[in-house]
Formats: structure tokens, C-alpha cells, sequence
């Protein structure tokens, strides 16, 4: 009998000891799973982008640029950026540069909405169309862009800058990710002393780190 207690008080002991060591690993993925509903304030990742413009006006013709921007706040899958856009166009008859300032709130992941039905969801069926054997690792995202462009019209105060953004990200690397997209916006800006209402397209290809 003692014997039999014996080894069944040493069951007892290791069977605590299992319950103790999975407590513990599944400790830090319960933590993670409760913090991506918090509001955080990262100020990163930064991101690069090369810009190539389709405009109406302030000129009507195509221009490359640069986009700088961060991270300001982020929610679960809604993050909130702030951009900074510079377009420079210098030719024999006059040379202009325009200055954007916008946030640009962003919803990652969007298309998981539509995860149903439960034996074939939509959402995956769009994700293997779209992106096929890349489909795990995108991050695709909608987004709307508010802001200022200077000059603004009259070239006395900014001009309002409206729009909306979609696009998709692929994680490459710890911290490092490339990001492509396409923005239609409206502003108003000032051109050569002429006030007006330019609407342009901007394909953006650069990294996030």
C-alpha cells in the first residue's frame, strides 16, 4: 500500500509540475493576445515612398516624388498615420513645389471581415486570388487621407487636401516590410498665381522600418 502511494503521490507531483510549466508558455501569448486591443502611441514604423503622379492641374502631366511618414497611434488592426508628400516640378517656364501634410488612418487586414463561411471563407478565397502563395504574409489595408497642401489657393493659407487610400503590405523581414498603394486626392492649390481644384491619382511603392 505504501508503495502504491508512493507512486501515486509522485503522479501527483509531476502531473503539477506539467500544469505549471504550459501555465507558464501560455502565459506570454495570453499577455500578446490582450495588448493588440490597446491604444498605443509607437511613432514608428517609419516609412519611404517613391511617388509617381497623376494630376489635373498645378500642372496637368505625370511627376515623381517622395512621401515620408509615421506611425502615430494604433489600435488592433487601425493605425493612424501622419504623411508628409513633396512633389518638385522645375522646367524652362516655371518651377513649383508643392507641400503635403495629412494623417492618413488606415484599417489593416480589412477583407477579414468577410471570414465566412466557416468551411470556406470569402476573405481566403479573395486573399489566394489576389496574392496567391503570399496570401499568409499580406497585409492588405484601406485608408483616408485629410490634410493641408501648400501653396494653397491665393497662396495665402493651406489648401484642404481630401482622399482615400488602398493598398497592401508585405513583411520581408524583422522591423521591415515593402509597401505598395494607390491614393486619389483632391486639394486646392495655388499655380502660378491661379487659384484651383486639382484632383490627382499617386501610385506609391517604398519600405516600412
Amino acid at each position: 500500500m505504501r508503495t502504491m502511494d508512493a507512486t501515486g503521490h509522485r503522479w501527483r507531483v509531476l502531473a503539477c509540475g506539467l500544469a505549471l510549466v504550459a501555465g507558464a508558455w501560455l502565459l506570454p501569448v495570453t499577455s500578446v493576445i490582450a495588448q493588440e486591443a490597446v491604444l498605443e502611441f509607437p511613432i514608428r514604423p517609419f516609412n519611404v515612398d517613391v511617388m509617381l503622379r497623376q494630376q489635373t492641374f498645378a500642372p496637368d502631366d505625370r511627376e515623381i516624388g517622395v512621401q515620408l511618414g509615421i506611425t502615430a497611434l494604433r489600435y488592433g488592426n487601425v493605425e493612424v498615420r501622419t504623411i508628409y508628400q513633396f512633389f518638385s516640378i522645375h522646367t524652362q517656364d516655371f518651377s513649383t513645389d508643392q507641400h503635403s501634410l495629412f494623417i492618413n488612418p488606415r484599417w489593416n487586414n480589412f477583407i477579414d471581415i468577410l471570414d465566412f463561411p466557416k468551411h470556406r471563407p470569402i476573405s481566403r478565397i479573395i486573399r489566394h486570388v489576389l496574392f496567391g502563395p503570399l496570401e499568409d504574409r499580406a497585409v492588405p489595408y484601406v485608408g483616408a487621407l485629410a490634410g493641408g497642401v501648400l501653396p494653397g489657393p491665393g497662396n495665402r493659407a493651406p489648401g484642404h487636401l481630401i482622399g482615400g487610400q488602398l493598398g497592401v503590405r508585405f513583411p520581408v523581414a524583422q522591423s521591415l516590410s515593402v509597401d505598395i498603394s494607390v491614393q486619389y486626392s483632391q486639394y486646392g492649390v495655388d499655380f502660378r498665381g491661379e487659384a484651383g481644384q486639382a484632383q490627382q491619382w499617386v501610385f506609391l511603392t517604398g519600405i516600412r522600418f
